[in-house]
């Protein structure tokens, strides 16, 4: 049992964190902040896939930057992917650790061309009927976003589950869009994906926390990490396992658990 707790007392305790910091005011210290000053559902979209691929450093750096690629696209990030030419992509500059303005003008071309050919970002992660989780989505997402010539540097900036990776950034995005909480923290605008089949973003805070729990032996916070964790916390919530993340990363972030 984990931590001395019943299975019953270890659900309660999550739930208790969960709901302490899925709150309103969780926003102002988070990078979920930047895609909320919009409403449009593909602003919304973008500004919270562009914030989440620089999702790792200081949180306050990565909220910086990701208001700093929101005024590089006029504060319309939709329109200025839709209408932009060539040469205003070219023009775009922004430096995010390893994340350069190569990589940024990629991505924006990118996006130009996948919204070209689908209607939303929701429509290039729909997962095939049955499946348990959004692995095979995000591997799938990859591809077609690195479908022509790329430079092979930006390919890096996003994860591959079936490569060995945690995923935590895009993980994290998914949960920005599919999970409805009702708290005005996560989004929810997608709505052709059940969050019953996310992830939780693992990272170094949540995963030591899960192992403090007992939620997690695997020491890597890897791709087996997570189906692993996933396991366990779909036992203590199978409509809503990610909103356990609030309290894996509250305890570890803001409570030094």
């Amino acid at each position: 049992m984990a931590a001395g707790l019943t299975n019953y007392e270890l659900k309660d305790f999550l739930d208790e964190k969960s709901f302490k910091y899925n709150q309103i005011n969780f926003i102002d210290s988070d990078p979920i902040q930047v895609p909320h000053q919009f409403k449009i559902k593909q602003d919304i979209e973008i500004s919270s896939f562009l914030t989440s691929v620089i999702a790792w450093g200081q949180r306050k750096t990565i909220i910086n930057n990701g208001f700093k690629m929101m005024e590089i696209l006029d504060n319309s990030p939709y329109d200025f992917i839709l209408n932009s030419t060539e040469k205003e992509i070219e023009k775009t500059n922004i430096i995010h650790r390893t994340f350069n303005s190569i990589d940024f003008r990629f991505f924006l071309k990118t996006l130009k061309r996948i919204y070209q050919e689908y209607d939303d970002l929701e429509s290039v992660f729909l997962p095939k009927k049955n499946e348990l989780n959004m692995h095979s989505s995000i591997h799938n997402f990859k591809k077609i976003f690195f479908q022509n010539n790329f430079p092979k540097r930006t390919t890096k900036h996003i994860s591959d589950p079936y490569k060995g990776s945690a995923c935590k950034r895009i993980n994290m995005f998914l949960r920005w869009m599919v999970r409805k909480d009702n708290n005005g923290v996560d989004f929810g605008i997608w709505k052709k994906i059940s969050p019953s089949i996310l992830s939780c973003p693992l990272d170094i805070h949540s995963g030591n926390v899960a192992r403090k729990l007992d939620l997690l032996s695997r020491k890597q916070n890897d791709h087996k990490a997570v189906l692993e964790l996933d396991d366990r916390l779909r036992k203590l919530n199978i409509k809503d396992p990610v909103k356990y993340d609030f309290a894996l990363f509250g305890l570890g972030v803001f409570e030094g658990f």
